[in-house]
């Protein structure tokens, strides 16, 4: 199985605002560059996005590490949040009645995760991790 190291980040400005995502895919020596821009979104969704976008880069199943400074992202799957809103059917809080937020990324992060064997690396956002500050 390939091994790919993933580093991400997506911000906006003003939350809501216009945002951007980016990610670096590296496999070897090979890196790849992906960004995109959404003229109003949030943050969070910039994270999920960059994400799903650089796992919608991979042709097959692959051991992959995901580094992200969004604790967020890193959180919903090491602290287990993502398996606990599709228990509830995607629906979280104290009585399990309000919808998550960003479902659609949500479901679709998921579906794309399933298909590779992904570590989830919680890097902190701007402190001169060389690839991380490159996104």
């Amino acid at each position: 199985m390939d091994k790919v190291e993933i580093y991400t980040d997506g911000a906006c400005s003003g939350n809501p605002g216009p945002g951007g995502w980016a990610a670096i895919l590296r496999h070897g020596r090979y890196e790849k560059e992906i960004a995109g821009f959404v003229p109003a979104t949030t943050n969070n969704r910039m994270e999920l996005t960059a994400v799903i976008e650089a796992l919608k880069g991979l042709k097959r199943p692959c051991e992959v590490i995901i580094y992200s400074d969004s604790a967020y992202l890193v959180d919903s799957f090491r602290k287990g949040w993502l398996a606990g809103w599709k228990r509830n059917g995607w629906k979280r809080g104290p009585r399990k009645r309000d919808p998550v937020l960003n479902v659609d990324l949500w479901q679709e992060l998921d579906q794309l995760v399933s298909q590779h064997r992904v570590t989830w690396e919680k890097v902190a956002g701007h402190a001169g991790h060389v690839l991380n500050e490159r996104v």
